[in-house]
């Protein structure tokens, strides 16, 4: 089988999920989850919303993983960032967890 877009059978509703061989791919927005590589600033009017909101975000992030893998799916989470600079190995990271060889 292929894949599917937004699978709402596997906890968090992955961006791209790999049914078959239990892949699930979520394409994180740097802002939106708190990137740990570029470090977004986050704003600095109505502050103790956005880090609640934030903060909330990155434990639903880590509680969705742990569930994920909890019932057996591997789990790859392609930052925004990450992918702007190098879409090629966003995909190689995607299809090593398929178990593919790159090309």
């Amino acid at each position: 089988k292929g894949y599917r877009l937004n699978y709402a059978k596997a906890p968090g509703r992955p961006d791209v999920a790999f049914v078959g061989r239990r892949v699930a791919v979520f394409v994180h927005g740097c802002f939106w989850h708190s990137c740990p590589n570029c470090h977004p600033p986050r704003p600095r009017t109505h502050k103790v919303f956005w880090d609640e909101k934030l903060d909330r975000n990155r434990q639903r992030d880590k509680r969705i993983e742990r569930a994920l893998r909890k019932a057996g799916w591997r789990v790859v989470t392609i930052w925004e960032c990450r992918l702007r600079r190098s879409p090629a190995g966003a995909v190689a990271r995607v299809k090593r967890a398929l178990g593919e060889k790159r090309t």
